[in-house]
């Protein structure tokens, strides 16, 4: 939605930019999500250290990703680039005012 949003104020440069920023956050999150459900549904379930390597994993992954779009994608538009990174960073707001049924 913030791609969108972005792309009706600016240009396909910025919402390529958004675009990327947004991926930059989401794809790590996600990859922490699947390797800490699985961790959880091991027999012994999920210790610290699983928790603590797999933060470390995704900090790791957001950063090489910040880094490739830099060298990748050189017309990159900084303010649409981290309000997407900051706005999906966040998301997770929303689910705490989701009304429950």
């Amino acid at each position: 939605m913030t791609v969108a949003l972005i792309a009706l104020i600016g240009s396909k440069n910025w919402a390529l930019s958004a675009l990327a920023g947004g991926l930059c956050c989401a794809l790590p999150n996600a990859f922490f999500a699947v390797r800490l459900t699985m961790s959880a549904r091991k027999p012994g379930g999920t210790d610290p250290m699983s928790f603590f390597f797999g933060e470390f994993i995704k900090i790791a992954l957001t950063i090489a990703l910040m880094a490739a779009v830099v060298t990748w994608y050189h017309d990159v538009n900084w303010p649409a680039f981290l309000i997407a990174f900051i706005v999906v960073l966040k998301s997770y707001f929303i689910l705490l005012f989701r009304q429950r049924p």
